[in-house]
């Protein structure tokens, strides 16, 4: 199984890539890689994260494999259906929407952190703003 490594201000996490349940969706992620971005608060979904992918020219993504519900630590795909692009880290209960609604991501990979590594990433991006992050295939 093909793997990730999420880089967030130094602590490293690995995430399983679902490419059997979602390849395109796999597939363009890959191709963004490696990407160095900002790991902010999400503003309306809950208790997650987030990294706006809105610059990247991505290629045209179906549905597969997509949730507005998804459980702690599913990294989604969202290739901007009907709100920006952006790669979601959920960090505990998450309804995936912005001010268009709810919103269904593609899940593309599982973050193998605990509870509370994710409930600590998720305050301190609340409490202290965004991270640096750099994902890159391990």
């Amino acid at each position: 199984m093909t793997q990730l490594e999420f880089d967030i201000d130094g602590q490293v996490f690995v995430a399983d890539l679902l490419e059997d349940e979602a390849p395109q969706s796999v597939e363009a992620l890959r191709d963004l890689l490696p990407l160095e971005s900002e790991l902010m608060h999400v503003r309306w979904s809950g208790h997650a994260t987030w990294v706006n992918i809105d610059e990247v020219d991505l290629p045209e993504i179906p549905r597969e494999n997509h949730t507005v519900y998804p459980s702690r630590g599913d990294i989604l795909l969202y290739p901007g259906y009907r709100n920006e692009q952006e790669i979601l880290v959920p960090c505990g209960p998450t309804c995936f929407k912005s001010p268009a609604g709810e919103l269904a991501g593609n899940h593309v990979a599982r973050l193998d952190a605990s509870r509370e590594e994710l409930r600590e990433l998720e305050e301190e991006t609340l409490q202290s703003g965004a991270k640096d992050i750099v994902i890159r295939e391990r």
